[in-house]
């Protein structure tokens, strides 16, 4: 009976409810493929910040090395804090053109020691006047004005220094290219001159380009260097990725400066480490005074998508820089 049971009574299937659960299976395997990507991401983003810590600590000169008070303010202004993104962009362009990790860590050093120096010289009183870095009191408030200011010029020659004096860049060629790299993005043509046309532009309406052109210079600048150092780090880097990383940061450099605009906006001063408003303080153009909210972060999504475009010819080698464009895009500090 129970046999002529089962011979008479086969199992129906619904064709509409089968295709429903492989949808939904299909859903739950990526999302278990994003929860893994993003987790993957964490731990290396983690690991490479505490890389970077360490290569910092490695190269700053201690406490206790003469002149001490400078040096102590040096490791105070880049040790224990920051997002390091510069570095974290050099890994992964670097890691996409084939390069060995200890190879970016010199040049990604550089990079975050040059952006302390603007932040350190950004905060004094003669410039955007804050007194929050990263949580905690700005070089000048801990240390005086004076102080600071060599904090900063002695954070840019080591920059340059570390970068000449790497053993692991034996082509000269490379460690022109680098040098010629960096001080281009940090001098008058590139975050110097946007920090000068900052000052010039307080309370004096900007256009969309007017305010573009001196982002592009001041925060663009350094991240598209960042990106280029990690490249050229490689011994054989490819010259189509090449000019698809300098595609990817022109792009991100310049969302990564209207998410800041619009977390200034709506970010509080615990979040962001520094003094939240400060824009509006001064009265200066961004791209929320100019555009909106709404149509700001319109133009944010525009540039990440444009980011994308540049990455679009290649697989899941170009995924750090994928996942990099989506941390800046959705940071909260």
């Amino acid at each position: 009976m129970h046999r002529n049971w089962l011979h008479f009574c086969p199992l129906t299937i619904n064709p509409a409810t089968t295709d429903k659960a492989m949808t939904e299976l299909n859903l739950d395997q990526k999302q278990d493929q994003k929860a893994e990507q993003k987790e993957a991401f964490e731990a290396w983003t983690a690991d490479l910040q505490a890389r970077m810590e360490n290569v910092l600590d490695a190269h700053i000169p201690s406490a206790d090395t003469l002149p001490t008070k400078l040096h102590e303010a040096m490791r105070y202004s880049v040790l224990g804090g920051g997002k390091r993104v510069r570095a974290l962009l050099a890994y992964a362009a670097g890691e996409f053109c084939g390069a060995e990790l200890a190879t970016i860590d010199l040049p990604a050093a550089s990079v975050e020691l040059i952006h302390a120096f603007s932040l350190v010289h950004d905060d004094m009183p003669c410039m955007d006047d804050d007194e929050l870095r990263r949580g905690k009191l700005s070089t000048h408030k801990k240390y005086g004005d004076a102080i600071a200011l060599l904090v900063g010029d002695a954070l840019q020659s080591l920059a340059f220094q570390l970068i000449s004096q790497d053993k692991l860049l034996k082509n000269a060629t490379q460690k022109l290219q680098m040098l010629h790299v960096l001080a281009l993005a940090s001098g008058s043509r590139g975050m110097a001159g946007g920090q000068a046309i900052d000052l010039e532009s307080i309370g004096i309406p900007l256009t969309r380009e007017e305010l573009e052109q001196m982002h592009i210079h001041k925060t663009g600048a350094l991240i598209r260097a960042a990106a280029l150092l990690g490249a050229y780090s490689s011994h054989n880097a490819n010259e189509d990725k090449i000019k698809a990383i300098d595609h990817f940061a022109k792009a991100i450099g310049l969302a990564f400066q209207v998410v800041d605009d619009i977390l200034d906006a709506e970010a509080d001063t615990q979040t962001l480490g520094k003094t939240a408003g400060k824009d509006a303080q001064h009265n200066k153009s961004t791209y929320v005074t100019i555009l909106g909210l709404s149509a700001a972060k319109q133009l944010a999504s525009e540039l990440h998508a444009n980011a994308m475009a540049a990455l679009s010819y290649y697989g899941r080698e170009a995924d750090l820089l994928r996942q990099l464009a989506h941390f800046i895009m959705h940071r909260s500090f």
